[in-house]
């Protein structure tokens, strides 16, 4: 006898799309029930959905529930309408059950604060990237015709960072043979999914997929299952995973290959109980079972016998299928691919041919090893920071989150403000296609970052400047465009190039085309031309510290500042080498600050990776020490930016010895890892003062300021670590510095 319970409910929420993608079984394929439906899923619908999955769990005592949001496009529906949703859902299921809730998006209109209502309800989000832009955009299309890639990519950004990472639930990638099977494979692997699932085209025997010569989706899918092989198998791809799992003899996990009992159904906008919605592609109304959540329970509908024929498993297959020695891999294909008028679905997979290739394939290769799970905080990362300086790997890894970062923001002014801003954006995404490099080096600006928040916090932030990023971005590239730019006193900035001088008419924009375009006030780059860092007194968004930043320099300035970060290089590299690889890495500017009162007045911003502020001071050490300071708080930002170190919740204050006030947890973590370094040149200084005269440091003053860093900074590990508001990743990075600072001798 086969069980009668369901454990995965599909629910409609939403009956129309934002995109019009010609592959889409929903609306281009035979059934054509969405025209009558609702166009958002009712209230009550929700709550009759909600209380019919809640009966069967009870009845059935079910350890959990799949609840999937579904569509057309469930982002549609708005965050209010989501909000509302997710709570009745779990008001009525969870004092019942376990509730597994995700969704399937587009991922288009995903922002950040649909990102952090997700995360609250702990909403699991796929999203369909059917690869490289070309593959991508080849179906994936607005009703006017434009692609969707460059915004899906930018959701994508969202679900990467550290604090989403755990609602991202992987990619769904639908296969066409016309697409470069590695290139989409390398396109989805960069985004970092956990899982992708790579569907074969809903065909039947009455429409056949497209594609040429014998067994085309098998050879295509090798070609991916090589790559993936080869590369480790960083994620899950469900399809050779279940293969794999029917090959031992274990269940499939999924309804299109194996002989896995189907527990699935599909909640309607209407509210009515339908099979599969990937029937749709076979004839109109072959998902119906003409009951629904207000007159039938979750039982009624699972008795239906078009679902109880599916939990059948080998006796509900074509005599074909029966006889075939793959069967028990195969399963038949989806069940919806068997169709043919006249046999319904007793028949072979239109896919059938393919499926045997893949399967009688991939059974000749031996069974390869998965590659650690991926992991945002690394013991080998955190160990590495924890030296007090950080290998050109670390960096450049964290490096590669800020990117995510700053791209999802920048995406974001363009997506809520329109106008400039997005035809800004749609010249920097086709830029990104055809000179990634470029687009890279614009985005790794400490002050692109700056801009966006500026502009999405309410602050003074022009989003017309993303046109200036994107020109940035198209001369560095050699692009030739023409952009509408914001113009501040006759000057138009371009981030990392400098500024450049137009007629300016007081409306504050101009058209700036890129070809023959002369930058006449070049940012000044301050060391040798292998090592980017510029001289960054003209950016207008530089502004991003607590302390005033001083004007746009003269060529004599700057020429001084030259010489002075040029001189402070090579004492870091005298005294502290082992700061030089992250240095190099990751060191995009250095910001000229107003002079204060008295004293060193330097600083860094969280919002301004790479980034090191400075008043002026009188020497390279004084500047040595401030680099390597200032760079150790901005590399501290960018893994918290990656990961929780401490609980920002934990209450309390510490008392440190660098200040007189108490300071939180963060502040004592920020410090603790600048002094760290700060003690460690003092250090050198030490031993070179006793050895070379000529360095001009008193031995006595230097050992005095060395010991003086250094018991500050072992007091403080001392306190963090006897405090409960570090993580794991956090106590394990205060473990790494006091060891750190252990090994010293005197």
């Amino acid at each position: 006898m086969t069980h009668q319970h369901l454990s995965q409910f599909v629910l409609k929420i939403h009956s129309r799309c934002d995109l019009a993608c010609d592959h889409c079984y929903i609306y281009e394929h035979a059934d054509q029930s969405w025209r009558g439906r609702p166009v958002v899923m009712a209230p009550d619908t929700v709550r009759a959905a909600a209380e019919r999955i809640a009966e069967h769990a009870r009845t059935h005592r079910l350890g959990a529930v799949h609840v999937v949001l579904h569509g057309g496009e469930p982002l549609l529906v708005g965050q209010a309408g989501l909000a509302a949703i997710l709570t009745e859902l779990r008001a009525r299921i969870e004092p019942v059950t376990g509730l597994d809730l995700r969704m399937q998006t587009n991922g288009v209109q995903l922002t950040e604060a649909l990102c952090d209502l997700f995360l609250e309800n702990d909403v699991k989000v796929g999203v369909s990237l059917d690869g490289d832009r070309a593959a991508h955009d080849r179906h994936r299309r607005y009703a006017h015709g434009g692609g969707s890639h460059a915004a899906v990519l930018a959701g994508l950004s969202l679900l990467r960072r550290p604090v989403y990472r755990r609602i991202y639930a992987g990619l769904l990638c639908t296969v066409d043979v016309a697409n470069d099977p590695v290139a989409v494979y390398e396109a989805l692997r960069d985004q970092r999914p956990p899982r992708i699932d790579l569907l074969l085209p809903h065909a039947t025997w009455d429409d056949p997929p497209p594609g040429q010569g014998p067994a085309p989706y098998a050879k295509w899918l090798l070609a991916v299952h090589d790559r993936w092989v080869a590369d480790g198998r960083p994620m899950s791809v469900r399809l050779f995973d279940s293969l794999q799992a029917t090959r031992a003899g274990r269940a499939s996990g999924t309804e299109a290959v194996g002989l896995d009992p189907v527990d699935l159904v599909v909640v309607e906008a209407d509210g009515s109980w339908e099979q599969a919605d990937s029937l749709k592609t076979a004839y109109d109304g072959a998902p119906e079972t003409g009951l629904d959540v207000f007159r039938h329970s979750a039982d009624e509908a699972a008795r239906h016998p078009a679902l109880a024929a599916r939990k059948q498993g080998l006796a509900a297959l074509s005599a074909t299928c029966r006889a075939c020695p793959v069967v028990h891999q195969c399963g038949g294909g989806l069940y919806a691919h068997r169709y043919r008028t006249g046999s319904g679905f007793d028949n072979p997979s239109v896919y059938c041919s393919d499926l045997k290739e893949l399967i009688t394939s991939m059974n000749t290769r031996p069974n390869p090893t998965p590659a650690a799970p991926l992991d945002d905080l690394t013991d080998d990362l955190i160990d590495d920071l924890g030296t007090g300086f950080g290998s050109a790997a670390t960096i450049g890894y964290l490096l590669a989150n800020q990117e995510a970062i700053t791209r999802a923001l920048v995406f974001t002014v363009a997506d809520e403000f329109g106008g400039a801003a997005a035809e800004g954006w749609e010249v920097l995404a086709d830029l990104d296609e055809r000179a990634g490099a470029a687009v890279r080096a614009v985005l790794a600006h400490p002050c692109v970052r700056a801009w966006a928040v500026r502009c999405l916090d309410g602050s003074k932030g022009d989003p017309a400047r993303l046109c200036a990023i994107a020109t940035a971005a198209a001369v560095r590239a050699d692009v030739d465009v023409a952009l509408p730019v914001p113009v501040r006193d006759g000057r138009v900035h371009l981030p990392t190039l400098g500024m450049v001088e137009v007629a300016d008419d007081g409306s504050g924009v101009t058209v700036l085309r890129t070809a023959g375009l002369r930058v006449g006030h070049p940012t000044r780059h301050l060391l040798p031309a292998d090592i980017e860092v510029l001289l960054e007194d003209a950016d207008p968004f530089r502004d991003c510290y607590d302390v005033p930043v001083a004007d746009p320099v003269d060529a004599a300035t700057a020429d001084g500042w030259q010489r002075l970060i040029g001189a402070a290089w090579r004492t870091i590299g005298r005294e502290t080498p082992d700061h030089l690889p992250a240095l190099r890495q990751g060191l995009r500017a250095v910001v000229p600050l107003l002079p204060g009162d008295g004293g060193v007045r330097s600083a860094t911003s969280r919002h301004a990776f790479g980034a090191v502020a400075t008043a002026p001071v009188a020497d390279e050490d004084m500047l040595a020490e401030i680099i390597v300071h200032e760079f150790q708080h901005s590399k501290l930002g960018a893994v918290m930016d990656v990961g929780d170190l401490f609980d920002p919740a934990a209450p309390g204050t510490m008392t440190v010895g660098w200040r007189k006030d108490p300071r939180p947890v963060e502040g004592v973590l920020q410090g603790t890892y600048a002094h760290l370094a700060v003690a460690d040149i003092w250090r050198a200084r030490v031993e070179t003062a006793g050895t070379d005269p000529t360095t001009g440091t008193d031995p006595a003053e230097a050992r005095a300021k060395y010991r003086r860093y250094r018991d500050w900074t072992a007091t403080a590990i001392e306190g963090l670590l006897g405090t409960d508001a570090l993580t794991a990743a956090g106590r394990r990075l205060v473990q790494r510095m006091g060891e750190a600072l252990a090994s010293w001798r005197d």
